[in-house]
């Protein structure tokens, strides 16, 4: 039977009940986005930086702390504090901007996500709030002193946390209905003394009205007024585009409501003249600084809070409740014994959903962090605001941006539309989508909600996204740039987990594919200029992990190719014959196509391993290399990166039971072996364990694949012990030199943080360990297992005498990247959080866990974005294959029913 939460997915997917319409779309960070900026340089982190975010409205979002809001980000809900000793309201997390950090844009905050069902009919998060003043100086001080070589100065290295002298506020989110949203915000003081803290649970409505949006169908002032004849703090609310709702807070003693309006305090930064007397900072200004006349009187507004002061003993714990729901004139919303027994019954809920999600046989701390992973996903979900259009040319009544807009960031994307709820990256470092980074949030995110997983695919290709060309926007900084093309592969792995489920959504793959073709198009003209199968251009994700900065440009007349490039196109066109084949078997016609792919497919991988010499196989050392063409000679990049071990993913393993319902298919592909021997020696035979004639389709021989994988899965190289590094460590001692017209280029082993300011240097591919290519070479070693089984053995890790098949290969790095986020078994913290400087009360400091976006290549210590429950979810994964729920992307059984 299915669980509660199953069928709310079912009534959502079906749209008999709008389960998603309320969730935790709201960003935890709009200020210093490029949608907010509107400097003539481009300069997002200065034109609207943390300092005007409590005082000025936004014009594309919203943000929040421990917040909810609509799906159109309509109506918002976060929790604001104070206590009684910082200089501002904490409405929001703070953290240093791109120039600031010594490693770019970092959160100073301590948060987490604890929980979230799907359709968040349960929901929960907590955040960490000091007792002592929040010392906003001193961490951008101390960071800028810093170079990039230091560690980062942490918030708990100021010594804040100390003594456990802290609130920990969790917020709970539970649903009695799609439009009936409860909320229960539980204050603890953690610490040893009796401390002070003032909440204001605060409700707004997000400002559409100023600016003259076109888009919003919201004419008129929205409008939030209390309910005199009502007993107690209730609300009602009414806007053009949303049903009027009701608000209900706790009343408590000296608790009282405050009302302002979601506009700019233009005096106070601009020094212009102000829309109304009650600005967006009203509350700070009230409880910080006692400003009685900052709130409106009439109690209205499009902004309202209610306000508790609260003296907590050491350990002492409070509550408050908050209910919204769709107005019911006949009553007011109760927030007693039904709230209690919906919140009990939703989190019951959410247990029996995962308990049915989660394999039993996870240890129950591996099922901890497959459902904290679960919940960082799901948090991650923001609703994401951006017309370039308008953008680029302002709003009649406010916004006008400088004349050199029209010919600065992402002019070339006018037709971009967004104004979706989409999966982010890190919602405080990255609150804008990354296309290659959603395809492999995509794939946690299918094993509990497929539907999400589809649509958050589709909606990239959709023509208010994708350009005229056919390029995917990469992210709001550049959507210009290349990013790996990982989509096609995302689109048919979701695909097959559903079908794996007992059902075929062959509508979603025609789709997809049909517009994947284009893209496809704009990958083949962009990048293989030469019409040689070699393919360049674009840093393709990998930021800083070559020789030069790909973005950049090359030295003058040089062109590199690429090994990881060319790679990425092959995987793109096994995995689009893949698709072809798998919808051929419904509709023949799309045979053709399978067959266009494999040509290509099997012609890269000739120019990959070339003939004569040629080629980007280094016989030698036994690995792939960029080469650079520069001055009439050909450079080999002797670098031993992932650039050499990408070659591996492009791997497909086809049936000949499949083909047989193919006879097109197969037609061509036998003229294909008879009558193009040169290429043809690149397939390989062989026999399924059912006895069917098998092929395989890989960039690497045998012999060359053998050779790949013992530089990979040696220690001294890339295997640490928390998984596959991005950089060979045997660079740590001898690093990579080269020296090109007269100037000298250096690559070093670097297991933590960048040593390179190449994109920002916030993040490093020069040693640490990521869980998107360690995910893809985990998947591609199943592959090579499917095909030849226990014939190939190869000692892992190398020199250690111990032979293993590849599938065993494939779970001892899985193993390796679950100890990450896992305690040792003889005690001590989760290696992802040693650097953290979280060593205090084990219960307080270790129960929760972060996902970073990379991890330390010898350590395990988590870097970069602290929040990126976005690819580093993929870890619940991991552990699901640790114990036997592999999807190996091989095709559900022909004789299965068509759904």
């Amino acid at each position: 039977m299915p669980t509660p939460e199953h069928q709310r997915l079912r009534e959502d997917a079906a749209r008999e009940k709008n389960w998603k319409r309320w969730g935790p779309y709201l960003s935890e960070r709009q200020w210093g986005t490029v949608r907010e900026d509107y400097s003539p340089g481009g300069q997002s982190w200065s034109d609207f930086p943390h300092d005007h975010a409590r005082s000025r409205a936004y014009r594309w979002g919203e943000d929040g702390l421990l917040g909810f809001t609509d799906r159109q980000c309509r109506l918002c809900f976060s929790v604001a504090l104070w206590n009684g000793n910082d200089t501002i309201l904490k409405e929001r997390l703070f953290g240093l901007t791109g120039p600031e950090g010594n490693h770019g844009e970092d959160v100073k905050e301590i948060y987490y996500y604890l929980d979230s069902t799907p359709t968040h009919s349960y929901a929960k998060a907590m955040y960490r709030y000091p007792h002592a003043r929040y010392p906003y100086r001193e961490l951008v001080k101390t960071n800028q002193q810093r170079g990039y070589l230091d560690p980062e100065y942490e918030i708990v290295d100021t010594g804040l946390f100390n003594e456990n002298r802290f609130f920990d506020v969790t917020a709970t989110y539970a649903k009695a209905d799609a439009n009936d949203l409860l909320v229960e915000i539980e204050v603890t003081n953690q610490g040893p003394d009796e401390a002070e803290i003032t909440l204001l649970p605060t409700l707004w409505f997000r400002n559409t009205w100023v600016w003259g949006c076109r888009h919003e169908g919201c004419t008129a002032k929205p409008r939030i007024m209390r309910d005199k004849t009502a007993t107690g703090h209730v609300v009602h609310t009414t806007h053009d585009t949303l049903e009027p709702f009701t608000c209900v807070f706790d009343e408590e003693n000296e608790s009282e409501l405050l009302f302002t309006e979601n506009e700019t305090n233009t005096a106070k930064l601009f020094d212009g003249e102000n829309f109304s007397p009650y600005t967006k900072d009203a509350f700070h200004r009230y409880v910080i600084d006692d400003e009685s006349t900052a709130v409106n009187p009439k109690q209205f507004g499009t902004k309202v809070a209610a306000k508790y002061h609260w003296k907590l003993a050491p350990g002492e714990s409070r509550r408050t409740r908050v209910r919204l729901c769709m107005r019911d004139e006949g009553s007011i919303p109760d927030l007693g014994e039904q709230f209690t027994t919906t919140l009990q019954t939703r989190k019951d809920e959410a247990d029996t959903f995962y308990d049915e999600v989660i394999p039993q046989k996870e240890t129950e701390a591996q099922r901890h962090v497959s459902r904290s992973a679960y919940a960082g996903l799901m948090w991650t979900k923001q609703f994401y605001h951006y017309i370039v259009a308008d953008w680029l040319d302002g709003d009649a009544e406010v916004m006008t941006p400088p004349e050199s807009r029209k010919s600065g960031r992402n002019r070339d994307w006018r037709h971009l539309y967004a104004r979706d709820i989409l999966s982010m990256p890190d919602k405080w470092e990255y609150p804008w989508f990354a296309a290659w980074d959603l395809a492999f949030h995509m794939i946690p995110a299918a094993r509990i909600d497929p539907e999400f997983a589809k649509r958050q695919l589709m909606v990239l290709l959709r023509e208010w996204y994708m350009h005229p060309n056919g390029q995917l926007p990469a992210y709001e900084f550049y959507f210009d740039d290349v990013n790996p093309p990982v989509h096609a592969w995302a689109c048919l792995r979701v695909f097959q987990m559903e079908a794996e489920a007992g059902r075929r959504d062959t509508m979603f793959l025609k789709q997809t594919f049909q517009r994947l073709l284009l893209n496809f198009t704009w990958w083949v003209n962009r990048v293989d200029s030469n019409g040689d199968n070699v393919f360049a251009g674009g840093f393709l994700g990998l930021d800083n992990i070559g020789v030069f900065d790909r973005s950049k440009g090359l030295p003058e007349g040089a062109a590199l190719e690429q090994a990881d490039g060319t790679a990425w196109m092959a995987f793109y066109c096994g995995t689009m014959m893949s698709m072809a084949l798998e919808l051929a078997r419904d509709d023949k016609s799309y045979s053709d196509m399978a067959s266009k792919f494999l040509d290509h497919f099997i012609r890269i991988i000739d120019a990959m391993n070339g003939r004569d010499g040629g080629g980007l196989w280094d016989e030698e050392d036994g690995f792939y290399y960029d080469q650079l063409k520069i001055d009439g000679e050909t450079v080999p990049m002797r670098v031993r990166s992932l650039v050499g071990l990408l070659p591996l993913i492009a791997v497909e393993v086809l049936d000949e039971k499949l083909l047989d319902g193919l006879p097109g298919f197969r037609n061509r592909l036998e003229w294909f072996l008879k009558n193009r021997h040169n290429l043809a020696t690149h397939i390989l035979f062989g026999e399924s364990d059912s006895g069917h004639r098998e092929m395989l389709l890989a960039i690497p021989t045998r012999e060359r694949l053998e050779r790949v994988l013992k530089v990979l899965l040696d220690e001294n190289e890339f295997l640490s012990k928390f998984g596959i590094r991005s950089l060979s460590k045997a660079h740590e001692a001898e690093p990579y030199q080269v020296t090109v017209r007269g100037q000298e280029h250096t690559v070093a082993y670097v297991p933590g943080e960048s040593d390179s300011w190449m994109f920002g240097g916030n993040s490093n591919w020069r040693g640490p360990i990521w869980f998107p290519t360690n995910y893809l070479l985990i998947e591609a070693l199943h592959r090579y297992h499917e095909f030849f089984g226990d014939t190939f053995q190869i000692e892992c890790p190398t020199g250690s005498g111990n032979m293993m098949n590849l599938h065993d290969v494939a779970s001892e790095i899985n193993r390796r990247l679950s100890d990450i986020f896992l305690s040792p078994e003889g005690g001590g913290g989760r290696p992802c959080l040693i650097g953290s400087g979280m060593t205090g009360d084990e219960k307080l400091w270790q129960e929760h866990v972060l996902f970073y976006e990379y991890f330390h290549g010898d350590t395990g210590e988590g870097l970069g974005a602290s929040h990126q429950t976005g690819w580093t979810a993929l870890i619940a994964t991991c552990i699901e294959q640790l114990h036997g729920r592999i999807n190996e992307g091989a095709p559900p059984d022909l004789n299965e029913t068509v759904g």
